[in-house]
């Protein structure tokens, strides 16, 4: 990992070891700095604050070594990363403006890629983590990915479930609290289709009926007029010497035909004349039949007026026309089925939702059984641990129970009570204390001493990382409060995890130091102006001194470098 720019840190390049890398130096030279990178190649929240006064811009490289058919690999590759001999290359520039910008395998991405990587290539455990891990909550997540698929493979179906059951209690809620407006709604629509059904209106008949009562309102009119235009065309039976233009035009169709022979054109004329002759004739027919079929009938006039105020009273109050009318009470119909067919969702709901909180509580009873497993396990090799880390009677123990409810209250059926539950389940689970025979076991917030804490919680994440299947761990300072024999078996602890993964440690402990396979030293120099760090891999005298240094404050004590010296050998040797 190559660093410019960063905090303290000028240009450095950190190099890692295959096993265990610890990271010393001097408080204020940089350690923080070191992780802090790491964070930002892991898509941790990018401060414009951290990049080096007078720089325009921060700049973490990484290289990390991936396995070709690995999620992290193949996933990035999806992003259009490519792999470099079988690692990625990942980079982050921070700019002082803020903004912030990532690359993996030589391809720009979004930041957020990179925690979605970081998720299968490093875990990280620190102070901050440890506080986390005081919470019910957070221990309970801690215990689920102890157990791994005993609880995940459950619990995936138990959150799936659980989100239908919400899903299902959300619609019956709204459709049980919104029964009043419904009803109104029912009803409303009901007496509509019952008055639309009663009038029975037929396509078009609003149109019809305006037409008829056109006509028979001035039937007198229309009666006149058709017995005149008839009397002109065919003549009027009481004048017989009256004349009229079918005998007119008769006449003259007459006098072309007698002399039509001799002239073509003239010819033509009397052919127009006849058809005009038979037109006429056609048309007084007609006349003829519309004066005798006029119903000038008053009662008529009336049962029309009376059937238009009828369908009026309708498209006053459902539409325009008799055809919009006939739309809304189609439309209408349906919308009553489905609101009169609510009744039965409702039922259908209750009886979803009684089935899914009845597979909820098998499915936490299924949970609660795995995490009481696991959490067995999990309780023995903490307190296996923790004999390890001078802690010889200190005993911890995972409490796992149930809150219960009423029974008329929002809970799901376990062994034969009602308990609340949530999306994880029915357990609330905490870890316990008892730091000694004969005390009561207690949460371990209240259970420990600061430096029993310290050793309490680096147990837990030594035996919960053991089960992380992450290449990689980072511990940044999670020793602090622990000193002597402990602190000589935090490392040896540390060195045995390094022999099935990488293991990086920032310590402040010699004893911790010593077992490291590589030891990086964090030192910064003054110019004067410029505060510069460097990352120093030490071997041989080097490490000596150091180790000197951080047990003794001197260098070149010759105690403390015998001390330094025992510590290495005690590490090798493993005794």
């Amino acid at each position: 990992m190559r660093i410019r720019s960063l905090g303290v840190i000028d240009d450095a390049v950190v190099e890692l070891s295959p096993g265990f890398t610890a990271v010393t130096g001097e408080t204020g030279a940089g350690k923080t700095m070191v992780v802090t990178s790491l964070g930002l190649l892991l898509g941790g929240r990018a401060d414009p604050a951290l990049v080096r006064i007078g720089a325009k811009s921060a700049v973490v490289e990484g290289r990390i070594s991936v396995g070709p058919r690995t999620s992290a690999a193949v996933r990035a590759e999806e992003a259009g990363a490519e792999l470099d001999d079988g690692a990625l290359l990942i980079s982050r520039t921070l700019s002082a403006e803020g903004r912030s910008r990532a690359h993996v395998g030589g391809r720009s991405v979004p930041v957020g890629l990179l925690a979605e990587l970081a998720d299968d290539l490093v875990a990280v455990h620190g102070q901050t983590d440890q506080q986390g891990l005081l919470r019910p909550a957070r221990q309970r997540q801690a215990l689920d990915r102890y157990a791994g698929d005993t609880v995940a493979v459950p619990l995936a179906k138990y959150t799936a479930a659980h989100r239908r059951l919400r899903a299902v209690a959300t619609e019956l809620d709204e459709l049980t609290t919104r029964a009043r407006e419904r009803s109104q709604e029912a009803d409303l629509l009901r007496f509509g289709l019952d008055e639309i059904a009663e009038a029975e209106p037929q396509p078009g008949e609003d149109t019809e009926l305006a037409a008829e009562a056109e006509r028979l309102g001035h039937a007198e009119a229309l009666a006149s007029a058709a017995t005149a235009a008839h009397a002109a065309l065919a003549g009027n039976p009481e004048d017989p010497e009256g004349i009229d233009a079918t005998t007119l035009v008769a006449g003259a169709h007459r006098a072309l035909e007698a002399v039509r022979s001799h002239d073509q054109e003239l010819s033509a004329l009397a052919e127009r004349l006849g058809e005009i002759g038979i037109l006429m004739a056609d048309v007084a027919g007609e006349l003829a039949g519309y004066a005798d079929g006029l119903d000038a009938d008053p009662l008529r006039l009336a049962a029309v007026e009376e059937r238009r105020a009828a369908l009026n009273h309708l498209t006053r109050k459902y539409g325009q026309d008799i055809a919009a009318v006939l739309a809304w009470s189609e439309e209408s119909a349906g919308r009553l089925a489905e609101l009169d067919g609510d009744d039965d969702r409702i039922g259908e709901l209750a009886a979803e939702r009684d089935a899914l909180r009845a597979e909820l509580g098998e499915l936490a009873q299924t949970l609660t059984d795995a995490r009481t497993a696991s959490a067995k396990r999990f309780a023995d090799a903490v307190t296996a641990e923790l004999a390890e880390l001078a802690m010889p009677h200190a005993r911890v123990t995972v409490e796992i129970r149930q809150t219960e409810v009423a029974e008329d209250a929002d809970g799901i059926e376990v062994g034969g009570r009602t308990v609340a539950y949530g999306p994880a389940g029915a357990d609330e689970v905490e870890l316990l204390l008892a730091p000694h025979p004969g005390a009561p076991p207690r949460p371990i917030a209240k259970g420990a001493s600061g430096g029993e804490l310290s050793r309490v919680m680096l147990a837990v994440e030594v035996v919960f990382a053991g089960s992380d299947p992450v290449p990689t761990y980072l511990f940044d300072e999670v020793d602090a409060g622990v000193g002597g024999k402990a602190a000589v078996e935090v490392g040896r602890r540390l060195a045995r995890l390094a022999k099935s993964a990488q293991v990086v440690v920032v310590t402040h402990l010699p004893q911790v130091a010593a077992f490291a396979d590589r030891q990086l030293l964090v030192a910064k120099t003054n110019d004067g102006s410029v505060t510069r760090s460097g990352v120093k891999v030490l071997e041989g005298e080097e490490r000596v001194r150091e180790l000197s240094r951080m047990l003794a404050g001197q260098e070149d004590s010759e105690t403390a470098r015998a001390h330094a010296e025992e510590l290495l050998e005690t590490a090798r040797t493993g005794s």
